[in-house]
């Protein structure tokens, strides 16, 4: 019994030395062999192992023609193009983590000042399954940090190389709001669209994922974008709830966690889409800083910028 039990704990002291060691050894490095453009990660000719996830939500509209798809596909185009740009890219969808090679944009690199500064506040709290508190924090400062990075659909930065084929999580959903009376639920008819982006980051990174929830919608009680804002503020907590489940269902918990959301009210006439997504990227070559890819963990977004020459 006594040399049964001395080999389990060597067995399994051995196991878990091999665990930190391995997660030590991993090249987060996520350079794209672009100078100019990010790329989707596990395309050919990155250096590293590492990648990195750049946060957005946004909405489109177009004005509905006698072709539905069409107009869907525009609409949703349009959301991609709007805010941090994230157009002409052939989006795969995971379902959704940011593992042990993984790091986000804004807080791993080139950490938001509002974060690294610790300004935030938390907006609320949920119960996780052991009965800590999860604190939920505005996740704008991660939204410009993207914005920051791939630069906008006018003034772009380090955009993912066109025809990119990229792993993303996200979700959409495109609705319609008749020209004339009352929109008709059953005929995907609405006011407005609305998505949610949550990130929650592991409270053991060394062995958990942090993970994404993504959540999307449409608005069908009136015309008034209060009313809809004041509806996602309140569903926030509905979103966070899904957070505590699926920790609890993994034995995983989670340090804190950073929410996001968009919307739009159509006019009338047209069709909008909401798209919350987050691409899995390797970053541009002229995004790297002169003392090299590690340099990114030292830096706020601010400083990052100043290196790279935009402010």
């Amino acid at each position: 019994m006594k040399f049964s039990t001395i080999l389990t704990v060597c067995v399994l002291t051995g196991t878990l030395f091999s665990s930190i060691q391995a997660q030590e050894s991993i090249n987060k490095d996520a350079i794209s062999p672009f100078k100019q453009y990010c790329d989707g990660y596990g395309n050919p000719g990155a250096e590293g192992l590492g990648y990195v996830s750049v946060l957005k939500v946004s909405a489109g509209t177009v004005k509905k023609t006698d072709d539905m798809l069409l107009d869907n596909i525009v609409a949703y185009d349009r959301a991609e193009a709007n805010d941090a740009y994230v157009g002409q890219i052939n989006m795969l969808t995971a379902s959704s983590f940011s593992g042990l090679a993984g790091q986000i944009w804004g807080y791993d690199l080139a950490v938001s000042e509002t974060i690294k500064e610790k300004k935030e506040k938390p907006l609320f709290t949920v119960k996780q399954y052991d009965g800590s508190d999860l604190k939920v924090y505005d996740g704008a400062p991660l939204i410009e940090a993207g914005k920051a990075l791939f630069g906008t659909e006018r003034k772009r930065r380090f955009p993912l190389v066109p025809g990119a084929h990229t792993i993303c999580a996200n979700k959409s959903v495109t609705s319609y709001r008749p020209k004339k009376g009352e929109p008709d639920a059953a005929k995907n008819e609405s006011y407005g669209v609305w998505s949610y982006i949550v990130i929650n980051i592991a409270k053991d990174r060394t062995k958990d994922a942090s993970l994404f929830i993504e959540d999307a919608g449409v608005w069908t009680k009136n015309a008034n974008d209060k009313d809809l804002d004041a509806f996602l503020q309140k569903h926030r907590k509905s979103v966070l709830w899904s957070v505590a489940a699926c920790g609890k269902d993994q034995s995983v918990l989670y340090e804190r966690s950073y929410i996001s959301y968009a919307y739009v009210i159509m006019k009338p006439g047209e069709v909008g889409t909401a798209l919350t997504v987050a691409p899995y990227v390797v970053l541009a070559k002229d995004a790297i800083p002169k003392e090299g890819f590690g340099q990114l963990k030292k830096m706020n977004l601010k400083e990052w910028e100043k290196s790279i020459g935009f402010k």
